[in-house]
């Protein structure tokens, strides 16, 4: 299956380039709704009562629009949902979504089993800050832990106690100061659970399902609904990509760009922070990177999305789209809808920044009307073949 598509603007917000540094899931859930708190009560319309993307008298001064109407673009067709993608779909649904099944017979760890662990890690002989853990599960395969830790468990059963000698890696996001440095855990398996067995019975009790078939054919749904909201997601990046090109940004809207950078740097701060106890710039330096660097780094940023955000409005103004906040709630669920998600008060839990998300629907409502004069047609098997092969 095709990996989903990102759009062409964020469709990841700020936070989570910060917060995909982190290997805390708890940390990324509460600071994603501390974030999504305060923002509750930004609103998402200008003075007028409208929803732009961007917010200046005389656009023109900052854009010239180039041709958006009757582009060509080719693309590879939809990859047909197979029995194999709906098989391993279900798997894994069954393994990260779903309480596991503990295990009575007596038998080792094997993959995709969740253990119970208590672990105590050390270093030169002396325990250390955030190396130990009681009470802990582990979903064995699922990379949450240090290359080894998990498959060091295979093969051991209920009540042992496992040594493990690993390393940490080079480059330790979680915590650069261990990057690299020897480390020793003594791990307890206080029990082992396997995924449950995906019967009729299984199904009427843990789903909205009443048997195995019905639930496997929801998630047959789901995922060509994924496939057909990624191919969505790739026209509209391809021919979005092309409107960029054909226009000229002729300056950026001082106010705006300044306060988009601060966003940013606030929302990385946040996420840094949360990750490594240090903010987004005093991290960086600790890395070697100065701040002058970073700080430069972000501006070109904030021009990159800033220019998107020109070109979205541009379009919607040549279109002649104004958009109320009853139509924006409209766009909302249509852009969470393609994005995966279920509703747009939901897509706005997900994000940190609700004027990231605006400006990522307000791309979404341009992009529809680019192509509804597009040309989109299907690449030769041949072109296919050696993209492949390259």
């Amino acid at each position: 299956m095709r990996k989903k598509l990102a759009v062409l603007l964020l469709s990841m917000s700020i936070l989570g380039l910060g917060a995909g540094c982190s290997g805390k899931e708890e940390t990324d859930t509460e600071n994603t709704q501390n974030t999504a708190q305060e923002t509750e009560e930004e609103s998402v319309v200008n003075s007028e009562g409208l929803v732009v993307a961007v917010d200046v008298d005389n656009l023109e001064d900052y854009v010239t629009l180039g041709q958006y109407q009757n582009l060509t673009v080719e693309e590879e067709p939809k990859e047909e949902v197979t029995q194999e993608d709906v098989d391993d779909y279900v798997e894994r649904q069954l393994i990260y979504n779903y309480a596991p099944v503990e295990v009575t017979q007596d038998r080792a760890v094997q993959e995709n089993d969740t253990v119970n662990i208590d672990f105590t890690g050390y270093m030169d002989g002396e325990t250390f800050n955030g190396g130990s853990a009681q009470d802990q599960d582990l979903i064995i395969g699922s990379g949450s832990f240090i290359d080894g830790f998990e498959d060091g468990l295979i093969g051991h059963k209920k009540g042992e106690t496992v040594t493990l000698d690993l390393s940490f890696p080079e480059n330790y996001r979680n915590n650069p100061d261990l990057s690299g440095k020897p480390v020793t855990f003594e791990v307890t398996i206080n029990s082992i659970s396997e995924p449950a067995a995906l019967t009729d019975e299984w199904a009427a009790a843990n789903t909205d399902y009443p048997t195995a078939e019905e639930f496997k054919n929801a998630q047959k749904e789901l995922l060509v609904q994924q496939e057909d909201s990624d191919y969505e997601s790739q026209v509209k990046s391809d021919l979005f990509q092309q409107v960029m090109n054909n226009s000229q940004i002729k300056d950026y809207p001082e106010e705006e760009l300044d306060e988009l950078k601060s966003s940013m740097e606030t929302q990385m701060d946040q996420a840094y922070t949360a990750a490594y106890g240090m903010g987004f710039y005093e991290t960086l330096e600790a890395q070697g990177i100065s701040k002058d660097e970073a700080s430069k780094n972000v501006e070109s940023m904030a021009e990159s999305y800033m220019a998107q955000y020109l070109v979205t409005q541009a379009v919607l103004d040549a279109e002649g789209v104004s958009l109320t906040e009853a139509d924006y709630e409209k766009a909302l669920d249509d852009f969470a809808k393609l994005s995966g998600f279920q509703s747009g008060e939901e897509i706005e839990s997900n994000y940190g920044d609700i004027q990231i998300l605006k400006n990522n629907v307000l791309w979404n409502v341009a992009c529809d009307k680019i192509m509804e004069t597009a040309t989109i047609t299907e690449k030769a098997a041949d072109d296919q073949t050696g993209e492949a092969a390259q």
